[in-house]
């Protein structure tokens, strides 16, 4: 081979001993002939690809730019000069000799290559990104090559004079006109491999905070349509697949059963119906025993084997890449070894040290290009991989049946998306460490064994037997954080039912119970954080001394295993990289593994969840003629008619069958019992996804009695919603909720109950106006639900539900003539319900809507104040305060002199190696190899216990500080007034005390430790490498003001939180959703709803993929400062060669390769720190509350007051804010003990306001009110409130016991309690429970009926009997029944008392001695019922409405 190129070229083609001498260089035909070939054999490989587009392309060409005449004209000149060459060759050789091949060839081959080169150029204008990464490439090679060509040259020309011969190479230079889109689109090779192209966007978040719209559009294949398109395409194929295996185990599971053996001779269609038969059988065998049928069995295996099938040319990229990465790793401690070589050995020549130098630098720049596009890859994958499992969530979630629904609750699916779709994404990032860190640790084994021989078993040995310890600390850490999560779900529990019934704690100056149970939970909570920290510390403890014990126990091995062995700078600080290299590794191993298991685990459960059965839509009929409903057997409706039904509680299932099983022609509309209200404006909750047409819209608000809410709401229809509809009353969401039906102009109507939460007079409009024979849906068929009795006369057919089953049906007149369970029904509460049906909604419960314009709405929905601003120095230092400034300065300093530790362990080190050379010709002394051993040991244990010392005392100090935070947020919340929870949305609330208090326990600690250990490892680091050459200091400078990425901070901070932002809406839109599912489907909006989440997906997408990105922006530009610290490391090395032992060198430069990795973490721990303190911030901003008047004053009313009970209110005003209007405008009035007197009023005449300012929720903005002649403005909040009673309107339950519920002090004797039951009637009900009085409330009262619920309030009440009792009237969610068993006790038990009713049904208040009358917060009448009948004024016409003309009628 080598004589056949001496003659091609007509010279020799190698000879080693040109590189034997100080001006090394390589031989003639080496250069002409391999340097040549190499890029050109690249270009004749990879380039023919890139001319294919011109070929099989379509597309438009793009129009020629300046930049793509500059390629084409720069090239045709090289070819020319290529040309040239072979003019010259040819002539030359017909002049003389002819000449070598070679003369011929190289100017031949360029001439081709010149012209493929021009073709790419051409053919890349049929893309959109112009440039093209394998000219990059190309380009790249011939400079490096066509470099020693040229210094060859350079070097002959200066000695000949001038060389014939010079080489060009151009640099293409790529780009395009920005795309206004995305630039990643169109940027060049260069710009991808460096991100360059982000730049722009980082600059753009340092100078102004980044929202976002400023955020770049996903290209179109990162897009979540066409990601899930192609996931839901290969999720169906492969779920049929497992579906058709999940028969075959059941199959063979019955052959094993036996007894099916006649299946085979029956019809396929009879075989499947069998099939269902077994499968019901076998799931109520399971029932039976107790196990609900939990392990169903289900498809199995199919969700990684779709998300292989998805994913997989990003994952074979992504190995691709880690490939390269991780077989460069090892080509650093190769290139070191080298190095110390070079620099002990006085006969090397200068240009090797370069050579190395360079290659060192070489090396460190491709080993991080490709862990970057790496790491982009990955966290792309685990971003995408969320997405699509989310989309295919929210998918299923629409089309499940409901027996699936079941198995399911709400919060459980959003843990679907939350926890298990982030432990896929998680999972994706670090999925190729399966297979890397494997071959990393086996190559690492190979190196060391070359280096040091069979005694690396002993560093292995050590490793080995750490791991078990790793995991034990792992486990044992996981159990106290299971135990902690039980603790913090029952912590939020308590706190998310202390703020929806926060009212109720007030009003029965409950919070001190409260506070008490919550900081029990939250000192056993600490206490687990504490021994968890410890715990920590420990397992920190172990990884620290793990690398220092590893090359302890291989030296000292090596060095007593044989004499001879003396550890000399190459082996011992090749070793040391090589351990450091292998520490990576084998810490991700059990990581990835345990990672594994938990992805296992939610692997089930998603293929559980959708893999589960989806809605039958057979059940139903649906031909698009006008609306009629075809009868099944109990409905019957001509077109236009209308019909009810009544009685039982069986009707709300039958809405629901009504979807499953039904037959209709026509579109349908459905208003269900509780209205469903989206976090949207109030146009868009009516207009439900259809055209807006402005006479129509109109007419149906006005219909629905929208008209005066609008001028109530800040932004009239363009007014926020908050999620449920939390800024409506009762009575406005179910107005909505019915205008949503009313406008999309169905054909058939169902309404669920919808007048129930309305009150009687806008009952009785709603009724005329839309449902009646002459509202606006009189020509559509209407299935109406009601407990309401007053408008049965007025429907087509009634049909009468009980016990799930219909008991009679026909029209009104015909019912009561039949004589059946519906005519004597009507005999007992006829008298009452048809006086009017006053049964009222809580029309006026919230103040927002019912006082005072400017509400609830603009203040509270405005979007929660995210903080742009640089985190206040303030912030830092009152976290350090609640740690502690002691404890901070000792955990400051035990990390100081680890460090110190560490500094000196390595140079000991280094002193060790140069023993080597000292000792070179003797035998080296025991003692002095003693010696050795055991200092290095002796500052490697200090090392560690210095970082013990400082890791515990942090965790009790940080422990500290998360008692003290949450000690005052807690107290500082449960103090603040009514009027902060009615601006403040819970969830606000909420998220403090748990994502932010969570922060504060568990991740800030952290963040400082490794901040604090990021630090010092790189001042120790620098100072090393600085202590072997000095010079390095005068280079610090430059490269520290490179590194300075003060602005990369702020665009990061802010990108985390746009996806925070933008996170919510995702889980939010989700739960919404869920919860108004049977609304979507009834609309047959399911398509629009899945485009939204695409839409919401999207946009979260964007600023998680913005995040990634300028991550691994910052990590390729500090990765660069660090092979820049590596380079120059090295260099000054080789330029002090002679002054320097190979140990130092060794030491530096081993150090600098070291610091790569940390360079890059602190910047992400500084920006950590500064995301997380935001916590503290936020925390504080709500210790800084203003807080209501104090619970205890010094002034404290007498013992027992008020003994009469008498109450005088002296030109009495309130408002609810101070910059609204007045609510009650000077009441003043007299109310004598015992007296029995009535409230009455329209809605926003200020009722509910009275009771506020009886328990002062609203403070006096003039007048005063006295109870038994004490100003209550004079005494404590908690004095005024233990001595008054109410029920209130809404009966709130808290999770706990019963007796907790109705004596949180353990003020009274169980039999106390009994005897309130038992005149509540409840006695014999609470008899009958588990546990009788112990028996636990569930959430909200769940397990309770609302009826029950409003007894056992009642019970409340009458344990306390104060002399005072004020009675919020519960509002329609009671039966008539329960209402009289209250009114009743009331009169009985309260009679003496003093007993204010805030009445919403007049029948209630006929028997009181007096009522007053408010009208827009002022008392327009106030004296007998008889009295106020007879005269023509308010309370007559209210009367009048409600069908009540004499005191008698009413009374029960």
């Amino acid at each position: 081979m080598s004589a056949a190129l001496d003659e091609f070229c007509g010279s020799v083609f190698w000879n080693a001993s040109y590189l034997d001498r100080p001006d090394a260089d390589l031989p003639v035909c080496f250069q002409q002939t391999v340097l040549v070939w190499i890029p050109l054999g690249f270009l004749w490989i990879l380039g023919p690809w890139q001319v294919l587009p011109m070929c099989k392309s379509r597309d438009k060409k793009s129009s020629v730019t300046k930049l793509y005449i500059i390629k084409q004209v720069l090239t045709t000149l090289l070819m020319l000069t290529a040309v040239a060459e072979l003019v010259l060759a040819a002539v030359e050789g017909a002049e003389q000799d002819p000449l070598p091949a070679v003369q011929y060839t190289n100017p031949s081959l360029y001439i081709a290559t010149w012209l493929l080169v021009l073709l790419i150029h051409d053919a890349r204008r049929f893309c959109l990104r112009r440039d093209s990464g394998i000219l990059f490439c190309f380009w790249t090679l011939s400079l490096l090559c066509g470099s020693l060509l040229f210094q060859s040259l350079l070097r002959r020309a200066l000695q000949v004079g001038f060389g014939r011969k010079l080489s060009a190479s151009s640099r293409s230079l790529a780009g395009n006109a920005e795309s206004a889109l995305n630039p990643e689109v169109t940027a060049s090779f260069l710009s991808s491999i460096t991100f360059e192209w982000y730049s722009s966007m980082v600059f753009k978040g340092y100078r102004k905070p980044l929202e976002i719209e400023d955020i770049w559009e996903l290209k179109a294949e990162d897009k979540m349509q066409s990601i899930y398109t192609v996931f839901e395409k290969n999720m169906k194929t492969a779920v049929r697949k497992a579906q058709a295996e999940l028969e075959k185990r059941k199959r063979k599971k019955r052959r094993r059963e036996g007894g099916l053996d006649h299946v085979n001779n029956i019809s396929k269609a009879q075989s499947q119906d069998i099939l269902v038969l077994e499968e019901k059988q076998t799931k109520k065998k399971k029932g039976d025993k107790g196990d609900s049928g939990s392990h169903k069995d289900y498809p199995r295996g199919w969700l990684m084997k779709t998300l292989g099938k998805t994913f997989w040319k990003n994952l074979l990229l992504s190995v691709t890449f880690k490939l390269v990465h991780d077989l460069i790793v090892f080509v650093s401690p190769q290139l070191l070894k080298l190095l110390i070589a070079f620099v002990s050995d006085e006969e090397s020549f200068a240009w090797q040290g370069y050579v190395y130098a360079i290659l060192l630098f070489l090396s460190a720049m491709i080993q991080s290009l490709c862990l970057q596009q790496y790491f982009t890859l990955c966290f792309k994958l685990g971003t995408q991989v969320r997405a699509s499992l989310i989309a295919a969530i929210y998918k299923k979630s629409l089309t499940m049946s409901s027996a699936t629904r079941k198995e399911s609750t709400v919060g459980e699916t959003v843990n679907l998306m939350s926890a298990d779709a982030q432990r896929f994404m998680d999972m994706a990032n670090f999925i190729h460490q399966l297979w890397s860190s494997p071959l990393q640790i086996i190559l690492s084994i190979v190196f060391l064994w070359g280096e040091l021989g069979p005694s690396v078993l002993a560093g292995l040995a050590v490793m080995v037997l750490l791991i078990p310890i790793n995991w034990f600390l792992v486990a044992k850490s996981r159990t106290i954080q299971v135990r902690n999560m039980k603790n913090k779900d029952e912590r939020m529990k308590i706190m998310s039912e202390i703020l929806n019934g926060i009212k109720i704690l007030k009003l029965f100056a409950w919070e001190p119970s409260f506070e008490k149970r919550v900081n029990e939970i939250r000192a056993h909570e600490l206490k687990n954080l504490l021994n968890f920290s410890y715990l920590q510390s420990v397992s920190v403890f172990v990884f620290t001394c793990a690398p220092f014990l590893v090359s302890l126990a291989s030296f000292a091995v090596y060095v007593l295993v044989d004499e001879n062995n003396i550890l000399d700078a190459q082996k011992a600080f090749t070793a040391i990289s090589l351990f450091n290299v292998l520490r990576f590794p084998m810490a991700m191993l059990p990581l990835v593994l345990s990672s594994l298991v938990q992805t296992n685990v939610s692997t089930v459960r998603l293929e559980r969840y959708l893999a589960g059965e989806d809605l039958d839509t057979s059940a139903i009929h649906h031909s698009p003629i006008e609306g009629r409903l075809l009868p099944e057997a109990a409905w019957d409706g001509a077109c236009g008619q209308r019909q009810a039904a009544g009685g039982g509680c069986a009707q709300a299932d039958v809405m629901r069958q009504l979807f499953l099983s039904l037959s209709f022609q026509g579109s349908l509309a459905y208003v269900p019992q509780q209205a469903w209200i989206q976090n949207a404006t109030l146009k868009d909750n009516i207009l439900f996804g259809s055209e807006l047409d402005e006479a129509r819209y109109q007419q149906v608000i006005k219909a629905c009695a929208l008209l005066p809410d609008l001028e109530l709401l800040p932004a009239g229809d363009q007014t926020e919603i908050g999620e449920k509809g939390i800024n409506l009353s009762g009575g406005q969401k179910q107005r909505v909720s019915l205008a949503r039906a009313v406008y999309s102009n169905a054909d058939i109507y169902v309404l669920d109950d919808p007048l129930s939460a309305v009150d009687a007079h806008v009952g009785k409009y709603l009724f005329e106006h839309v449902l009646g024979p002459k509202g606006l849906l009189q020509n559509k068929t209407r299935i109406l639900v009601t407990h309401s009795i007053s408008f049965l006369p007025l429907v087509d057919n009634i049909v009468v539900m009980g016990a799930g089953a219909v008991s009679e049906q026909g029209s009104y007149g015909t019912l009561l003539a039949n004589r059946g369970a519906f005519a004597q029904f009507l005999n007992s509460y006829g008298n009452i319900a048809l006086a009017g049906d006053e049964e009222q909604g809580d029309e006026d419960i919230e103040p927002s809507v019912e006082e005072g314009p400017d509400d609830v709405v603009s203040m509270a929905l405005k979007r929660e104040s995210s903080i742009h601003r640089r985190v206040k120095l303030s912030m830092y230092l009152r976290y350090l305060r609640a740690v502690g400034l002691w404890y901070s300065f000792w955990v400051a300093m035990g990390y100081v002199a680890q460090y110190v530790a560490y500094v000196g362990t390595n140079l000991w080190l280094s002193a060790w190696t140069d023993d080597a050379e000292r000792y070179l010709n003797e035998t080296y002394p025991v003692e002095q190899r003693d010696l050795r051993i055991g200092v290095f040991g002796a500052l490697g244990v200090s090392q560690a216990l210095f970082l013990l010392f400082s890791t515990i005392l942090s965790a009790y100090g940080a422990v500290r500080a998360s008692r003290v935070m949450h000690q005052q947020l807690l107290g500082n919340i449960l103090r603040a007034p009514m009027s902060f929870y009615d601006t403040t949305p819970m969830g606000r609330i909420v998220n403090r005390f748990a994502k932010d208090i969570f922060t504060i326990d568990e991740t800030i600690p952290m963040s400082f430790r490794s901040w604090l250990s990021c630090l010092m490892g790189i001042i120790s680091t620098l100072l090393m490498i600085t202590l072997a050459t000095p010079f390095f200091a005068l280079i610090i400078i430059p490269l520290g003001i490179f590194y300075y990425f003060r602005f990369y901070i702020s665009t990061s901070r802010q990108l985390r939180r746009v996806d925070s932002v933008t996170r919510s809406p995702i889980y939010s839109h989700f739960g919404e959703t869920v919860s108004g599912l049977s609304v979507i489907r009834a609309y047959g909006h399911q398509a629009r709803f899945l485009q939204q989440n695409e839409i919401t997906m999207d946009i979260n997408q964007k600023a998680v993929y913005s995040w990634i990105i300028s991550n691994r922006w910052l990590a390729i530009r500090l990765e660069f400062v660090g092979s820049l610290v590596v380079f120059f490391s090295a260099l000054l090395a080789v330029i002090s060669k002679g002054t320097l032992e190979g140990g130092i060198v060794g030491l530096s430069v081993s150090s600098a390769l070291n610091v790569t990795q940390t360079l890059n973490w602190l910047v992400r721990t500084s920006s950590e720190l500064e995301t997380n303190i935001v916590a503290v911030e936020r925390v504080h901003e709500y210790t800084k509350v203003k807080n209501e008047a104090p619970w205890v004053t010094d002034k404290r009313p007498p013992r027992g007051w008020p003994s009469k009970g008498e109450i005088r209110f002296v030109d009495y005003k309130v408002r609810y804010r101070p910059e609204l209007e007045l609510v009650l405008q000077g009441i003043t009035c007299n109310i004598g003990s015992t007296e029995k007197v009535g409230v009455v009023g329209r809605t926003g005449a200020g009722k509910s306001s009275l009771t506020n300012c009886l328990f002062r929720l609203l403070e006096a903005a003039g007048g005063k009110i006295l109870i038994d002649e004490v100003d209550i403005a004079t005494i404590g909040l908690h004095d005024l409130r233990k001595n008054l009673t109410i029920i209130p309107q809404d009966p709130v339950l808290f999770t706990g016991t019963l007796r907790m519920n109705l004596d949180p002090f353990d003020q009274y004797t169980d039999e106390e309690v009994w005897k309130a039951l038992e005149l509540a009637h409840l006695k014999m009900y609470v008899q009958d429970l588990p546990g009788r009085l112990l028996y636990v409330v569930s959430e909200g009262g769940e397990n309770l009926s609302v009826g029950q619920r409003q007894l056992v309030c009642l019970a409340r009440a009458l344990l306390r009997k104060a002399k005072i009792l004020i009675l919020d009237e519960a509002t329609a969610a009671v039966d008539l029944e329960t209402d009289h068993l209250i009114q009743t006790t009331i009169r009985s038990e309260f009679a003496d008392c003093t007993v204010l009713t805030i009445a919403h049904r007049l029948h209630t208040i006929m028997d009181s001695n007096r009522v007053m009358v408010l009208q827009a917060g002022r008392i327009v009448e106030f004296d007998s019922p008889e009295e106020l009948l007879g005269k023509a004024g308010v309370f007559s016409m209210m009367a009048k409405d409600a069908g009540i003309t004499n005191t008698e009628t009413t009374t029960l």
